[in-house]
């Protein structure tokens, strides 16, 4: 999701890992369509908790709920390289942080995973600005150029993979890893579609080399490029074509997001968007998480939609991650965008306790 950063003072058990890739492609497809739906949620400013005991403190909240698998945020590229940053940019010069306030966040939050037996997808770069993002690799060795050239000079491809072999490497023999990610929410407005599929077909058999036994995702959100689309998510514009990416053998599943208000639709709408991502993905035999999804005011609202896209995605047969999990911590309540549900809300207990337990 896009939003503006903003931080409080707050500043598994065996892995469910992926098919080894089949010679028969035909065959790893059909491995792939058996991916057992689940619920999760999303909490992106757990690596950036500089307590252990409240990161300790999340992952049980979240266990108590039943959820199985977590979303958050594997990247803090910074340019001030002050606070809490995994990796220093320095004119053209990345450096990796893997100190106490570097990636030993991240370990914490891989290590109270695997305690919970929570399944972790991490993204490994920002399409938004929040939290560094693609403008730094761009602003930094192709200056000018555009925040297309992330997809497509080849500095930033070798930044970039030499970030991701970084957290791949560190953490593939976790237990707690479920999906390594390419991107959260990657866009190129104005591009052919074709220009992020070449990408993520490079990155994810990159990724794939580097570990072939867990999930790779793109992490976008899931628009479609249909030839007369009726609405702005079905258009194209913003350079993904959702079809187009499911054939890539090197993503094994669908990434859908779920914002209608901030895509100009009703909520009614997003049942339709869940039913079609759910056909899309039945078609290329794979399986589909609607990894990002709320309602931006809470109460009846909330529930009733929310409770209708449930509905929808259990008769689709498609996992879900909301956005966001939220709790209070030593340092006070987690961040609150107008989405996040708390575990004091009045709705917590039917929009993700009994939602989780039903799946």
């Amino acid at each position: 999701m896009k939003f503006l950063a903003v931080l409080s003072s707050l500043l598994l058990t065996g892995a469910l890992a992926a098919p080894t890739a089949s010679p028969a492609a035909s065959a790893d497809i059909e491995k792939r369509a058996t991916f057992t739906a689940f619920s999760g949620t999303n909490a992106y400013w757990l690596p950036f908790l500089s307590s252990d005991a409240d990161v300790d403190t999340t992952f049980a909240a979240i266990k108590a709920a039943g959820l199985t698998h977590l979303r958050t945020w594997a990247f803090q590229d910074s340019t001030s390289c002050s606070g809490i940053y995994f990796q220093c940019w320095s004119g053209s010069t990345a450096t990796i942080n893997t100190g106490s306030n570097g990636l030993a966040r991240l370990d914490a939050v891989v290590k109270a995973a695997e305690k919970y037996g929570i399944k972790l997808v991490l993204p490994l770069v920002n399409n938004w600005g929040d939290y560094g993002g693609m403008d730094v690799y761009v602003n930094a060795l192709a200056s000018g150029s555009g925040h297309s050239a992330f997809y497509t000079n080849s500095a930033i491809q070798t930044a970039y993979k030499n970030y991701v072999s970084t957290i791949v490497n560190r953490y593939k023999s976790s237990s707690a890893i479920f999906s390594w990610q390419l991107a959260n929410e990657p866009r190129c407005n104005g591009c052919a579609t074709s220009v992020i599929t070449t990408w993520a077909t490079t990155m994810s058999a990159y990724i794939k080399s580097l570990d072939s036994s867990h999930y790779v995702s793109l992490g976008d959100e899931g628009f479609f490029a249909r030839t007369n689309g009726a609405s702005y998510p079905y258009q194209g514009g913003e350079g993904i074509d959702f079809e187009a990416n499911l054939k890539i053998s090197t993503l094994d599943y669908g990434t859908v997001h779920l914002y209608t208000t901030s895509w100009g639709q009703t909520y009614d709408w997003g049942n339709q968007w869940i039913s079609d991502h759910g056909t899309a993905c039945a078609s290329a035999g794979k399986a589909c998480v609607i990894e990002e999804y709320g309602v931006p005011v809470d109460g009846s609202t909330r529930t009733t939609y929310i409770n209708q896209w449930h509905a929808t995605m259990k008769s689709s047969g498609v996992s879900d991650m909301f956005w966001q999990f939220g709790l209070t911590l030593s340092s006070g309540q987690t961040h609150d965008d107008t989405y996040t549900i708390f575990t004091t809300d009045d709705n917590y207990q039917e929009l993700v306790v009994d939602w989780a337990n039903s799946r």
